[in-house]
């Protein structure tokens, strides 16, 4: 993408010179197209958007369904309605971490390189990087839910559904951010994928995603408690086959808002300061 295509004509050339608000939207709306376009011409790079929602949920499912869910009163049918719920709250998840691994990589291509020499908004980077992850977090999403289907979830609450998928979005947009920061950081993809891992494994297993806490030791119960992937995990599950929203709701959205407020300006700034 030239120079030409990003820089509009009312803004001098020059990494440090002021950028409107208008001209903002169009250098995003330029690298969102861009961005797409490498997606078409790689279409191996939505593997992991297809293949997670599917092998994580036949696995769970058909692994863990039937004793799970014997101790939620059901069988397999009854961990259907439990997990499903929490996978959507996992995809958000999934997808976040490989934004950080995708911008990493830009960062040791040269591709970055190129986009600070331009007189476009540093920010503009950024916002791209994550409405096109927020895409493909949409894809896995909808992947997820006719895998559900397949399987024998039962949709109920259609708004419920939709309130569901725009909560993981939202959550999962927040965490991006916190994965930018670390793709401009480390020194590889492998070292965000690997910090990544470390962080992510704990609260996805320490959380009530797969299985319900209460069996758990108390001072695991105690972790899950104030983990924000239990919060979405149980709004999603509250909102798509019925139980407590609100206290669970407000939690996302106060850590979501949170990781956005505090991360935001960081991975900004690490980006329009990295040598």
């Amino acid at each position: 993408m030239s120079a030409a295509t990003l820089a509009p004509a009312d803004v001098k050339p020059g990494a440090d010179a002021p950028i409107p608000l208008r001209a903002h939207l169009r250098h995003t709306g330029a690298l969102i197209r861009r961005n797409l376009l490498w997606i078409r011409q790689d279409p191996e790079s939505m593997f992991d958007a297809l293949l997670f929602p599917v092998i994580f949920t036949l696995l769970f499912v058909y692994v863990f369904g039937g004793s799970i869910g014997q101790s939620l009163g059901g069988g397999q049918q009854a961990y259907v309605q439990y997990v499903i719920p929490g996978l959507m709250a996992m995809m958000g998840m999934n997808m976040a971490q490989g934004v950080g691994t995708g911008f990493n990589q830009d960062f040791n291509s040269g591709v970055m390189d190129r986009f600070r020499s331009l007189p476009i908004g540093r920010g503009s980077v950024l916002f791209a990087k994550i409405a096109v992850e927020l895409l493909r977090c949409l894809f896995a999403l909808t992947v997820l839910m006719v895998v559900a289907v397949l399987v024998g979830f039962d949709i109920t609450n259609w708004p419920g559904l939709l309130a569901s998928v725009g909560l993981s979005i939202v959550f999962g947009s927040a965490l991006m951010w916190v994965f930018l920061t670390l793709g401009v950081l480390m020194k590889n993809a492998q070292s965000v994928q690997a910090m990544g891992f470390l962080v992510l494994m704990p609260l996805q297993f320490g959380s009530s995603i797969f299985a319900p806490t209460n069996s758990m030791p108390g001072w695991l119960q105690s972790f899950t408690k104030y983990n924000p992937l239990s919060s979405l995990a149980d709004s999603a599950r509250g909102l798509m086959v019925g139980g407590e929203v609100a206290s669970h709701l407000w939690v996302t959205l106060a850590w979501s808002v949170g990781l956005t407020v505090v991360m935001a300006p960081i991975a900004i700034h690490k980006f329009r300061t990295k040598s």
